[in-house]
């Protein structure tokens, strides 16, 4: 039975720490060294009541991690008596052996809350363990020495858990820093097209999980600038639907690797629209990792096909026209001149006029009708104004090669 706690137990017992002479520190030290012998069944019991308690988790942790408890469990109690008799040498204080299990249990995996669960089950054993000394006539333990050894033992109970706690969250922090450096070395590999060595593709795969087949998607959302976050927490978005995605931030842009295997990438640009507060763009890379780093370039153009400002996510293949274009400044330049050069020539408002004339007619299949009652207007205004866009650019509506770079032209205008 634990004994009384709280603020008034405190009161009660505070005196009596200040009156424990030798005689009854001997006679506490007494009481707990005669636990020494049966040390190890009390640990064996409690690494059987563990293991029963948490089945779910030690029987899939495999026998290394069981062996290891065991072990552990062993040394605890074994210093914790010594500790509590006042046989410890100044280097097997207890406290070292708690922090050095925090720190090896967070390497582990193994979660807190059945590491503190020990602790208070160990605890709670032990005490029960030095009640059941009272009955041996040669140690000669009344209650008044009990209640200051369980006063003593329960209070460390709280000294435990604060180290173990403190130890277990700086292991386990300096871990999820050393993984989130090696995944993003990773991600800036495959950007840099390291995806195709073997090696390489390896070590991704122990680091980021995935095989080097996986279809993948990249998604790119530039900063433009701003400090602001073009893509709000995309992984939590994803995580929530049971997809793990790895983020990373390169140059002035924020970008991401998605396993695509059970998600479309429809699925994914559902998924991530909300989230959308910049210009982002998205490509697949169905050869996996050795294609990451054509999809991270084709994602990061058809990104940039977008007015800058815009709150807007796009597939690659949505805009194909638009990501050739803007893959070759030069030729889009050459292709305005040579197609639209005249039209953009005429004062301002008859070049506008020309130009919603000639997005109306290729809309329509070069259809005056049609693109009449798009524009509301007659359809004799449209044929006027069709044979003055043909005579400008010297390009027929009528040929398919013609209306091809005529709409190539629009689109490398902005339109």
């Amino acid at each position: 039975m634990r004994p009384p706690q709280g603020p008034a137990a405190q009161e009660t017992a505070q005196p009596r720490r200040e009156v424990v002479d030798d005689d009854l520190r001997a006679q506490i030290g007494r009481a707990w060294e005669s636990l020494l012998d049966h040390a190890d069944a009390i640990a064996d019991d409690i690494t059987l009541t563990l293991m029963e308690n948490g089945s779910k988790y030690y029987d899939a942790a495999g026998p290394e991690l069981r062996a290891d408890v065991r072990a552990s469990t062993r040394e605890h109690i074994r210093r914790g008596i010594r500790t509590m008799a006042g046989l410890a040498e100044p280097g097997e204080k207890a406290i070292h052996i708690w922090r050095e299990t925090g720190r090896r249990r967070a390497r582990q995996g193994v979660p807190m809350e059945l590491v503190l669960n020990a602790y208070s089950l160990g605890t709670r054993r032990l005490w029960e363990a030095l009640l059941e000394q009272r009955n041996n006539p040669d140690l000669g333990i009344d209650d008044h020495v009990l209640l200051i050894a369980g006063q003593r033992i329960w209070s460390a109970l709280d000294v435990q858990n604060a180290t173990l706690v403190e130890s277990y969250r700086r292991e386990s922090s300096r871990l999820q820093r050393r993984d989130l450096q090696r995944q993003q070395s990773f991600l800036d590999g495959l950007v840099e097209g390291r995806g195709a060595d073997p090696g390489f593709a390896s070590e991704a795969r122990d680091v980021l999980g995935i095989s080097a087949d996986d279809p993948l998607a990249c998604v790119v959302a530039h900063f433009d600038g701003s400090l602001d976050e073009p893509l709000r927490a995309p992984e939590d978005r994803l995580e929530r639907a049971g997809v793990l995605s790895y983020w990373h931030v390169r140059g002035g842009a924020f970008f991401g690797l998605v396993p695509t295997s059970e998600l479309t990438l429809t699925e994914l640009v559902r998924l991530l629209e909300p989230a959308v507060d910049g210009r982002v763009g998205v490509a697949l890379s169905a050869e996996g990792i050795s294609g990451f780093a054509t999809a991270y370039q084709l994602a990061g153009r058809v990104a940039e096909t977008l007015p800058r400002g815009s709150h807007q996510m796009v597939s690659v293949t949505d805009r194909l026209p638009e990501v050739l274009l803007g893959g070759s400044p030069e030729v889009t330049s050459l292709l305005v001149s040579e197609t639209l050069g005249a039209v953009l020539a005429q004062p301002s408002q008859q070049a506008e006029l020309l130009l919603q004339t000639l997005e109306a007619l290729l809309a329509h299949d070069a259809s005056p009708t049609h693109a009449a009652e798009q524009l509301f207007c007659h359809r004799n205004t449209v044929i006027y104004r069709m044979k003055q866009i043909e005579s400008l650019t010297g390009r027929s509506l009528q040929d398919p090669r013609d209306k091809l770079l005529l709409s190539l032209g629009l689109l490398a205008t902005g339109r």
